[in-house]
C-alpha cells in the first residue's frame, strides 16, 4: 500500500466514526424530541433561575423565533451530552490502532473517566452551583426591579457555565495523560503548584460571573482536582517506562 493509499484509508477511517457519532447524537435527538420534549427538557435546565426569580416572575423571549430555537438548542445538547460515550469511543476506535498495547489498556478507563467527570461537572454547576450563585445574585436585586432574563441570554450563560465546569472535572484526566505520556513529571507538577492555583483563579474570574461566589466554586474544584490527577498520576508509570518494559518483554 502506498502513502497516498494509506492516506485516503485514512481519510475513510475518520469519515466512518464521524458519522457513527453524529448519527449516535442525531438518534438520542430524535428520542429526546418526541419524548419528554424539547419544552420539558428546556423547564428543567431554567429551574434553577425560576427558584430564584420573584415568585410569579417567568423569563422573557426578546426573539421571534426564540421561543422554537432555544429548547431546540437545549435538547442538542443534552443529546450530545447523553451520546458523549458514543462520541469518545469512536474517537478511542480511530487512534487506537496507533496505540501501544498498554496504552490501548489505559485509553477506555480513560474514556470512561472523562465522561462520568464531564457529567459530574454539569450536575455540579446544576444542583449547587446554579441554585446558589442565582440566589445570592437576586439577593443583591433593588426592590424597584423585577428580574426577566431572556432566555436566551440564559441558555447561553448556562452552556458556558456547564462546558468551564465539565472541562474543569477533567483536570486529573489531564494530569494522568501529561505524567503518563512522558511530558512532565508528578515532581514538575508538585512544584507548579503555586502557579496552578493563581491560574485556577484567573480562569474563574474570566469563566464565571463577577461575584466572588461562583469564582470559588469553579477555582477551589479546579485546585483540589488537581491534587486528584497528582495522586492518580503518581501511582502510574510514565510512558518512557512502559515502554521500555514492553521492550524487555518482546526480546
Amino acid at each position: 500500500m502506498t502513502q497516498e493509499d494509506s492516506f485516503i484509508s485514512h481519510l475513510i477511517e475518520l469519515r466512518s466514526r464521524l458519522m457513527k457519532a453524529v448519527g449516535a447524537v442525531l438518534l438520542v435527538f430524535i428520542v429526546l424530541f418526541l419524548y419528554p420534549g424539547a419544552s420539558a427538557i428546556y423547564d428543567f435546565l431554567a429551574q434553577p433561575m425560576l427558584a430564584a426569580l420573584p415568585q410569579g416572575t417567568r423569563m422573557i423571549a426578546t426573539g421571534v423565533i426564540t421561543p422554537f430555537m432555544v429548547p431546540l438548542k437545549v435538547t442538542l445538547l443534552a443529546a450530545f451530552v447523553i451520546a458523549l460515550p458514543v462520541v469518545l469511543y469512536q474517537a478511542w476506535a480511530f487512534v487506537a490502532p496507533g496505540l501501544y498495547k498498554h496504552e490501548q489498556r489505559l485509553a477506555l478507563p480513560l474514556i470512561f473517566s472523562s465522561t462520568v467527570l464531564f457529567l459530574l461537572g454539569m450536575a455540579f454547576c446544576y444542583f449547587f452551583v446554579f441554585r446558589t450563585v442565582f440566589h445570592f445574585i437576586a439577593g443583591f436585586a433593588p426592590e424597584s426591579i423585577t428580574p426577566a432574563p431572556d432566555i436566551e441570554a440564559y441558555v447561553s450563560f448556562v452552556i458556558t457555565m456547564f462546558v468551564a465546569f465539565g472541562l474543569t472535572f477533567e483536570v486529573p484526566v489531564a494530569v494522568v495523560l501529561l505524567v503518563k505520556g512522558g511530558v512532565v513529571t508528578v515532581e514538575k507538577l508538585r512544584a507548579a503548584r503555586g502557579y496552578v492555583i493563581v491560574g485556577a483563579f484567573i480562569i474563574a474570574a474570566v469563566v464565571t460571573p463577577p461575584d466572588v461566589l461562583s469564582q470559588f466554586m469553579l477555582a477551589v474544584p479546579l485546585c483540589l482536582l488537581f491534587e486528584l490527577g497528582l495522586l492518580v498520576a503518581s501511582r502510574l508509570k510514565p510512558r518512557e517506562a512502559a515502554d521500555a518494559q514492553a521492550e524487555e518483554a518482546a526480546e
